[in-house]
């Protein structure tokens, strides 16, 4: 992302992207009743629990088993609804800002988050499998 206006405006979109895909795919779902959250759960444990032990071994985030993991964590949330790139990046904010979801993850390890944002930066920019953007330009 770039610099000052340019990024704060692209990060807007981002989480405005996030927001709306998910109220959509919430309404259209039923509240996601399709998918079994224990089991997702279950697997982002095993996957929080790999990229602990990668950050400890000193793994970056543009890694290329960093990026499998990222992939995978992708997929775990397209069991929800397949989000477009910005609504991804979106959501790395979201876990950086929103207290929970920033305590959440950084019980796993206390730089979880932001490199989960790094790697979920390097992927949204790499990556291919989004849902067709909500408007914002894919520029990340």
């Amino acid at each position: 992302m770039g610099t000052g206006a340019v990024e704060n405006s692209y990060e807007d979109r981002c989480r405005r992207s996030l927001a709306e895909e998910q109220a959509k795919s919430l309404a259209d779902t039923n509240d996601w009743e399709h998918v079994d959250r224990q089991r997702v759960h279950q697997d982002w444990d095993v996957l929080y629990r790999e990229i602990t032990a990668s950050l400890d071994e000193g793994s970056l985030p543009e890694d290329p088993q960093i990026q499998e993991l990222v992939r995978r964590h992708f997929d775990i949330v397209s069991r929800f609804y397949t989000p477009s790139r910005e609504a991804y990046l979106g959501m790395s904010l979201f876990y950086a800002e929103d207290e929970a979801m920033r305590a959440f993850h950084d019980s796993y390890h206390p730089k979880m988050v932001e490199f989960m944002g790094a790697a979920i930066k390097v992927f949204a920019q790499q990556g291919s499998g989004f849902a067709p953007s909500t408007g914002a330009e894919a520029s990340a």
